[in-house]
């Protein structure tokens, strides 16, 4: 007769590849129910988007089954999304902020991180996007809101911007407060008494993930970002070309400052190629090879994913539907990209120390 001890003794021997610890010291291994020759339990993830669910299921099996080949095995896969955040007074039920940032405007930055954040809600995980780029604010034309509006309420004597939802995403933008056609013209301390605003006086709820477009290059508004909150982590998007690479470079650097410290999730190659729709099969270099991939082997990090030239990105972003809402094979390239960045994240809040908000004295 098999027993709840003899399981939990054979998942002991199952390691979570990313975390290489094994599931039940992790404490990832819940409801063991024996029930004669039929075996269940539930693995709870680190993410909704674990890329290596299917790998665990299988290593869980195979690891039962060595009790007893016999045995009728069934693996239920849940997730529970990890956090190191200390809660404070600030966003306490948002479990990872991360910043987006790139070194150059025009690499694609915004349209990533729609796409992305879109992709990570379909996995299953609650996400939110701050449009932290005050003077050049994308995301309302991404998401099709252009003519959008937040809501305010009133709560103990304190307003509070409603975030716009759309496509499973809570979303705010200085688009949405401002005229679509005025420019932005603020001083420094202006842009990030707004983005301190997005922080402290919208009510976000509780998410897995809240996703901060940054402006290009480095600003006051990186500095507040990473003095008001406990960022989890940055990425950095970048094109392949050299001036481009040169730009997000001192992106990485200066989430890397000593006084900031800011763990780096990844980098992202978009323009990676250029791939005519008439030659599916072609790839064409327009602005070099494998410059991502060369700036994230310099800086220890990971190459997140790769993301070509496509005339679809650039007509689903104008229509206000990104691309990732599509099933096809752009749609499943930012899936896979998704679940890279869960799994940084994951692997990040296993390994490194709790995220506070950094002191910084100039």
């Amino acid at each position: 007769m098999v027993s709840k001890e003899d399981v939990l003794k054979a998942l002991s021997t199952v390691q979570e590849p990313d975390l290489k610890k094994d599931l039940v010291t992790l404490g990832m291994v819940k409801d063991v129910a024996v029930d004669g020759n039929k075996i269940s339990f539930t693995v709870v993830l680190t993410t909704p988007a674990c890329p290596l669910k299917e790998l665990i299921r299988k290593s869980c099996i195979e690891a039962v089954q060595k009790i007893d080949s016999a045995l009728q095995i069934t693996v239920n896969l849940t997730a529970n999304v990890t956090s190191t955040r200390l809660n404070g007074p600030l966003l306490p039920g948002v479990k990872n902020i991360i910043a987006i940032g790139s070194g150059k405007g025009g690499v694609g930055k915004s349209t990533v991180t729609a796409n992305l954040a879109i992709a990570l809600a379909k996995t299953g995980a609650s996400v939110g996007l701050i449009d932290a780029d005050i003077f050049g604010p994308s995301q309302p034309i991404l998401f099709d809101l252009e003519d959008a509006h937040p809501a305010v309420v009133q709560e103990n004597g304190k307003n509070w911007i409603i975030p716009i939802e759309q496509y499973g995403i809570k979303l705010i933008s200085i688009g949405f407060l401002a005229p679509a056609e005025s420019a932005v013209v603020w001083r420094g301390p202006m842009a990030s008494a707004a983005l301190k605003q997005f922080l402290g006086d919208c009510k976000w709820g509780d998410l897995d993930y809240l996703l901060i477009d940054l402006p290009p290059g480095t600003s006051d508004i990186h500095l507040t970002l990473v003095q008001t909150v406990p960022v989890t982590g940055a990425i950095i998007v970048t094109t392949p070309q050299k001036l481009a690479l040169a730009d997000s470079q001192k992106g990485v650097s200066m989430f890397k400052q000593p006084q900031i410290n800011v763990p780096i999730l990844g980098i992202i190659e978009n323009m990676a190629w250029f791939t005519p729709e008439e030659l599916p099969n072609n790839k064409y270099f327009i602005f070099g090879k494998e410059g991502g991939a060369k700036l994230a082997e310099k800086n220890d990090c990971p190459l997140l994913g790769q993301i070509p030239i496509e005339q679809s990105i650039r007509e689903s972003g104008d229509k206000g539907r990104p691309q990732v809402l599509e099933n096809d094979r752009i749609a499943e390239l930012f899936k896979s990209l998704a679940e890279n960045v869960a799994q940084q994240v994951a692997i990040r809040n296993a390994t490194k120390e709790t995220t506070i908000p950094v002191e910084i004295k100039l």
